[in-house]
């Protein structure tokens, strides 16, 4: 029933995160044990991502309820990635008219862009959700219930897990959750900033470490995925090695934390390891030839 067999990892990774759920809920808190519903609460939103592109099941059914699955562990709507990520996203690609790009704000790359970023990119993500919403009901009136039953369905689970005992849902329910949506967001800000948005190899950061891409469901690798949303994840080492020389050697990066110590602890000290603004560069190079 499954496209691929890679995503049997997905599935085990979904069970043994909603297994997590109940094993912290009975035997409370330890510090392992938490850190690791963390560490499975990002890889469903890794999931959420993934399945949105490519669904699991070749069944609509199955791929309906692994959405619901997703939903409440991921803590948002699995339907919000499509108008967001696929209609907005991997159209313009961190480009004026994208709702997450990274310089909404601020050109500069550091702890403070870093760490507002979430917030900011979400609040302007509401906009093409509801204008999504309002599309659905007035011409797709099946798929705006089921977008509505994941709001639904999430609402009712969080209340469920209040009611039973509200301080267990806040430590193993709606902070896994926010920690997902955050560090999510935070990817995609990593992932763009500082590259050049109109380049057609340069604008994107890889994360390229077998370890780091075993983890997040290759997700580092991401010049690859916008050249093709349609690739399944367990394909995406294939389709980076085919290109991987078109991308500047600054923008593959080996691990995820080796680049955060870099940019963000070491960087504001030492010009060697900040990041340099490829977009302003470009911009810089069309003011010279006016």
């Amino acid at each position: 029933m499954l496209k691929y067999k890679a995503d049997i990892k997905t599935l085990i990774f979904l069970s043994v995160t909603t297994a997590m759920l109940f094993i912290q809920w009975h035997f409370g808190f330890h510090w392992y044990t938490y850190i690791l519903s963390i560490y499975l609460a990002i890889t469903v939103a890794v999931t959420a991502h993934n399945h949105n592109h490519v669904p699991m099941w070749k069944n609509d059914f199955l791929n309906h309820v692994t959405d619901y699955w997703i939903t409440l562990f991921y803590g948002f709507p699995a339907f919000g990635w499509t108008p967001t990520h696929n209609k907005n996203h991997h159209k313009f690609n961190n480009k004026e008219g994208d709702y997450t790009i990274t310089y909404r704000i601020s050109e500069k790359n550091n702890v403070f862009t870093l760490l507002s970023y979430p917030s900011i990119s979400s609040y302007f993500q509401q906009h093409p959700i509801v204008q999504h919403l309002k599309h659905l009901w007035r011409n797709k009136r099946g798929e705006f219930y089921t977008a509505i039953g994941q709001y639904a369905a999430l609402g009712i689970f969080v209340l469920i897990c209040l009611i039973l005992n509200w301080r267990k849902a806040i430590m193993y329910v709606l902070i896994p959750q926010q920690f997902a949506l955050f560090t999510v967001l935070i990817f995609n800000y990593i992932q763009h900033v500082h590259a050049d948005e109109e380049s057609q190899w340069n604008h994107s950061r890889n994360f390229v470490s077998k370890s780091t891409n075993w983890m997040l469901f290759n997700n580092g690798l991401h010049t690859a995925h916008h050249y093709r949303a349609s690739i399944h994840w367990s394909e995406l080492r294939e389709a980076h090695n085919k290109i991987a020389h078109h991308i500047d050697p600054k923008l593959n990066e080996q691990g995820f934390w080796t680049y955060i110590i870099k940019a963000y602890i070491i960087g504001p000290f030492s010009n060697r390891f900040r990041t340099h603004s490829m977009r302003l560069a470009r911009k810089a190079r069309e003011m010279e030839k006016i």
